[in-house]
This record gives structure tokens, C-alpha cells and sequence, in this order.
């Protein structure tokens, strides 16, 4: 009976070091890259190899094509404009559309310029708001500093985890929410830059009646990711807010629900505003649907 006592206290001590071992590591390593990947502005469009993708002059990358549907734009009211006069199709007018032309045509070639002043007007608001968490509690609003405090007033030492306790699986739970969260807004980091090298499109589109859903589809899209970092901002600062100073299990299930609502951050907004989908289970849902 006591060798069988001692085996079940061997094993339960070799799961409680794993995990350990696991959530040191992604404590130490993960969430400082969380806060690089989150909170964005105009310097991750600051690589020079996505420079040249997206095009230095109209010569070049994206915007080359984006120019040569220019072109192809001025060819099809053309078109369309001689054959309203057979069938009577109204059309807007040549002045109209000369304007509209030269006006979203010089829009679509500083796109990027465009771009850049959108994500740091959005990286302001955030960072106002973070920087109003700071002054009023004396700490960083960022996920590096959640991390310490959950460990410090809410979770437990990862030095003395039991994996088996409440404490222990508050803190798993919230490590591997924490984790997911890298995924998702990893996720989310790729997809700017996708609706960024789609901008020239989207205002060339506005040229047109006909395509200009286009504009307003990438427009609500790209502003659904951006506002996902106004709300983290502010889900942070309520996390922070709170009184932790008494240690139990209300103020841990809050905490939960905090990272919780970081991880629903894309749906709340969504189901507010719509956009595209950066969680990783949805996306891999989508994915199989249409292999089948």
C-alpha cells in the first residue's frame, strides 16, 4: 500500500514539474510577443521587403496592377458609356466619372501613406488609453504585466504549482487562454497586412458605382481589426482596475473572465460592427467546410 502511495505521489509530483516547466516557458517567452503582435501601428508596414510588394512607385508590386486596373476601369465606362446610348442604360456622366477617376486614382497611389495614417491614429487611441491605466495605477497596461500580476495576486507561484488544485487549474486555464490569444492575434497581425496590400484596390473601386462594395467590405473589415486593440486596451484597464488585495477565488474568476473576454474580443466585435473572423477554431471550422 505504501509503495503503490508512493508511486501515485511520484507521478503526480512528475505531472505538477511538466507543467511547471510549461508555464515558466510560456510565461518567460510568449507574452512580450503578445504585446508586439496586439497593439500595432504604422512600423509594421516598416519592412522593406513588404515596401517592395506592395510598390515603391507605380511601376511596381502592387501598386503596378492596381494602375493597370485603372486603365482597364477607363476602358469598361467607356465601353459602357457607347452603349448606353443603344440602350438607353443610364450611366454617370463623363465629367462625373473624370473626376472620380482622377480623384480615387491619386488615393489609390498614396494608399499606403493612407494606411499608415489610419493605424496610427487607431495605435493613439489605444495607447491614450493604456497610458490613462498607467498614470492612474502605477503599473504598464500591457500583456507582460498581466502575466505578473496574475502570478503574483491572483494564480499561483509556477515554483509551487499543483496541477491538481483549484489554483493549479485557474492557472492552466489561463496560460492556455493566454496562449491561444498568440495564435489568434498573430492571426489578426497577418491579416492588416493582407487588407493593407488590398487598400489600392479598394479605392480604385470607389470609381466605379458597381464596385464600389468593394471599398465599404474592405473598409468595415480592416476597421474590425484595428478596433479589436481599442477593446483589449480597454479590457485591460478594467483587469487592472480592480482590487486584488484580498486573494480568492472571486478575484480569481474575475481575472478568467478578463482573459476570457480578450479571447472574444474579435467576436464581440463582429457581432457589433462584422468583419473578418481571426479566431484560430473558427477559421479551421471554415477551412474544413470547404475541403468538404
Amino acid at each position: 500500500m505504501e509503495n503503490s502511495s508512493n508511486i501515485t505521489q511520484i507521478i503526480i509530483d512528475t505531472i505538477n514539474s511538466i507543467f511547471e516547466t510549461l508555464f515558466a516557458s510560456i510565461d518567460n517567452n510568449l507574452y512580450s510577443v503578445l504585446d508586439q503582435i496586439t497593439f500595432v501601428n504604422s512600423d509594421i508596414l516598416n519592412d522593406q521587403n513588404f515596401e517592395k510588394l506592395f510598390g515603391t512607385s507605380t511601376s511596381n508590386g502592387i501598386l503596378l496592377i492596381a494602375n493597370s486596373l485603372l486603365l482597364g476601369f477607363i476602358l469598361y465606362y467607356g465601353f459602357k458609356y457607347l452603349m448606353s446610348h443603344i440602350t438607353y442604360y443610364k450611366v454617370d456622366s463623363p465629367f462625373s466619372f473624370i473626376i472620380k477617376i482622377v480623384l480615387f486614382g491619386i488615393c489609390m497611389n498614396f494608399s499606403f501613406f493612407i494606411v499608415e495614417i489610419i493605424l496610427d491614429l487607431n495605435s493613439n487611441i489605444s495607447l491614450a488609453i493604456r497610458s490613462l491605466g498607467e498614470n492612474l495605477f502605477g503599473k504598464e497596461i500591457s500583456f507582460s504585466e498581466l502575466i505578473n500580476t496574475i502570478n503574483t495576486n491572483v494564480a499561483v507561484d509556477t515554483n509551487s504549482l499543483n496541477i491538481f488544485s483549484v489554483d493549479g487549474l485557474i492557472k492552466s486555464t489561463l496560460s492556455i487562454s493566454l496562449l491561444s490569444l498568440v495564435f489568434s492575434y498573430s492571426l489578426r497581425y497577418i491579416m492588416i497586412k493582407v487588407f493593407v496590400l488590398l487598400a489600392p484596390f479598394a479605392f480604385i473601386s470607389l470609381s466605379l458605382d458597381s464596385t464600389s462594395w468593394f471599398f465599404k467590405s474592405w473598409l468595415k473589415n480592416l476597421f474590425s481589426l484595428l478596433f479589436i486593440q481599442i477593446i483589449v486596451s480597454l479590457v485591460l484597464l478594467i483587469l487592472f482596475s480592480l482590487d486584488y488585495s484580498e486573494t480568492n477565488l472571486f478575484n480569481k474568476f474575475v481575472y478568467v473572465g478578463g482573459v476570457y473576454a480578450l479571447i472574444r474580443a474579435n467576436t464581440f466585435v463582429r457581432q457589433f460592427i462584422g468583419g473578418v473572423s481571426t479566431e484560430i477554431s473558427q477559421s479551421v471550422k471554415s477551412f474544413a467546410n470547404i475541403r468538404s
